[in-house]
Order: C-alpha cells, then structure tokens, then sequence
C-alpha cells in the first residue's frame, strides 16, 4: 500500500474520549483522510512509521499526549521528521501540547491542518528516546504508572490527581545528582519528591504560561523533599509550587545528565514509563514540522 503525498491519521480507537475519537474518525474520512487505528498497545509506533516509510506527508495523532508521543517515535524511526508535517487531534485524557500549539478542539485542528501555520519545535530525548510533552520523574511517574485506562476515562485528568495523593506517605523520594553534561559540575543534588524536564508542558504555578517550544532548551524543575510539609493538606499544591517557594529550582538547559543515588527509578516521556538509575536527557532544537493554531506564540512571556 502506498500513501504517497497524502494525509494520514493514527488513532487509538479505545483511548481518550471515545466519542471525540469517532468524530475525528468521521471528520477525517470526510476529508479524505487514511484512517489507520491500532488493535495492540504500542502498535501506533509502528502504524506512523508505516505511513512515513510510504511517503505520507501529512501525520496527525488522534489521542492524547500519549498517543502523539507515540506517533511522532514512528516518524522519527522511520527518519522522516524533516519530510513529515505532524498535527495533534484532541481527543485524549490529557491534552497539552495541543492547548500549547493552539488547538482548541476536534475540529478546529483539522482546520489547522488543512489552513494553519507550520512550525519547526523542539523534540526532547531521554537515552534517545523521544518525548513531545515531558520527561517526568519521581512522586508524579510513580502515580502516573498506577493511574488505569478505567481512571483516566470517568475521572479525566483527576485521575492523576488522586493517584499522587495515594503514593504520598509511601514514596522515598530521589537522590538526584543532576548535572548540564556527565562531566560538568552539579547544577543541583540533593532530595527531591518530583523532576519534572519540559519541552512543550505548563508547569504548576505557571498555568497561565505557554511554553517556549523553540528555544532549544529544556525546562527543568526540581521539587525538593520537604520532610515537614503535608503535602495532604487543602491548598498544598499552591503553596509548594509557587514560583517563590524554597522548595522549588528551576533551570533552563540544552543537555543535562541525573544520576540517582539506589535502585532504578520510574520515569514518565509523555505517559510512556521507563526504569532507570541514570538518564541523559537532552533538546533537539526544531526537529519537528509541526501545524500550529492561531492562537499559538512561538515565543511566550517569561
């Protein structure tokens, strides 16, 4: 099968919004769409790399933030980052990258792939592995890695919520040494309860801010351990995450290497979990060709 110059779209027919998932199947076929959806858990990958190897040149991931990290592993396996124009239909549980770049609902990002701008984004990588959205680590990952389909689908993004509060008084927290390359000085060590590395995704305390997806750099931040904080209590979150917390380091870097101190530990590239006592995370400045809404700003405030 050949798509050549055509417009495909990757869809996970059982996640997300399912209701949004069938519109977005509909509006695609309308328009002439190649609807490609998965049957197995992974098989996303192989259907966007299956598209780009064909000669598509549109890929759009219908789904969440999951999915599109999903899709864009595809394009890149098949070394077509460059040649491919990606689009995200929003249909997931957790839709950031899509409210990032403008996209406001199911059908307006068909019309942003039809009429919209295209712009070149970062890509983040951890151990080549890459991520859209974040590279999280920590209190966030352990309860992400718990949060079920089940969750997801009748609490929405509460899910997570309250999968965080229930690792609480059982988590150990990270022993972090975190440096800008392996051999450089520390840019921080010490305990920590989440690393959250962004690429594309707001951060607590800062959710009337859009994220810079072009400046080449990742969004590091660091929430310390607090032993006498009630990370339980009503109005917690604000208080710890707010930008004047001492619990709270921020920095802005190209490259960075962490290295925990004990057992492999969980982290989360877009929802997706992997295990690991040392990760080299890095920004690939503009490998994306991505379509962006109206309302996106290449370069936020701040």
């Amino acid at each position: 099968m050949t798509t050549e110059g055509t417009a495909v779209l990757v869809r996970n027919p059982n996640g997300g919004d399912r209701k949004k998932g069938v519109k977005a199947r509909n509006i695609a076929l309308r328009r002439g769409y190649d609807v490609r959806d998965s049957t197995a858990r992974g098989e996303t990958v192989t259907l966007a790399e299956e598209a780009a190897r064909e000669g598509a040149s549109v890929i759009a991931a219908c789904g969440g933030d999951g999915t599109l990290n999903e899709v864009v592993r595809g394009v890149d396996a098949a070394d077509a980052l460059d040649r491919v124009r990606l689009g995200v239909i929003p249909t997931g549980t957790g839709n950031d990258f899509a409210d990032n770049v403008g996209i406001r609902s199911v059908a307006h990002a068909f019309e942003v792939l039809e009429s919209g701008e295209e712009r070149r984004l970062d890509l983040g990588a951890a151990d080549g592995r890459p991520f859209v959205n974040s590279c999280v680590g920590g209190l966030t990952a352990e309860a992400s890695a718990r949060t079920t389909p089940e969750m997801k689908r009748r609490l929405g993004p509460v899910a997570y919520v309250l999968s965080t509060l229930s690792e609480v008084r059982d988590f150990d927290g990270l022993r972090l040494d975190i440096r800008a390359g392996p051999r450089t000085d520390p840019i921080w060590s010490g305990e920590a309860v989440m690393l959250l590395i962004g690429n594309g995704r707001r951060f607590p305390s800062e959710r009337g801010r859009r994220a810079n997806v072009e400046d080449g750099l990742l969004n590091v931040v660091v929430i310390q351990r607090a032993p006498s904080f009630d990370y339980l209590a009503t109005g917690a979150a604000d208080v710890l995450f707010r930008r004047d917390s001492g619990y709270v380091n921020r920095v802005k870097v190209p490259r960075l290497h962490l290295r925990h101190d004990g057992e492999p530990v969980q982290f989360s590239l877009d929802g997706e979990m992997i295990r690991r006592a040392e990760l080299d995370v890095r920004c690939r400045p503009k490998a994306m060709r991505f379509s962006v809404g109206a309302g996106y700003e290449p370069t936020p405030d701040g």
